[in-house]
């Protein structure tokens, strides 16, 4: 398990895991999202690689369509 930070809120994980896994697993697959870890923007051709690790700090923004 790794404690990190999703959006300032503290969540326990399995882990290591990689960007992509976290997407998994908070059931974003397929939705347009951004992510930041410790104040770097992480690109969408990364998110395999990236992995995340205890205490790191994790933003997520979720694009909302509309009108």
């Amino acid at each position: 398990m790794i404690s990190i930070f999703i959006n300032g809120e503290n969540r326990q994980l399995d882990g290591p895991l990689t960007c992509t896994a976290l997407i998994k697993q908070l059931e974003l697959t397929g939705k347009r999202i951004a992510i930041e870890c410790n104040g770097s923007i992480v690109t969408r051709s990364s998110f395999d690689q990236q992995t995340l690790n205890e205490g790191d700090r994790i933003e997520i923004v979720v694009a909302v369509g509309g009108g």
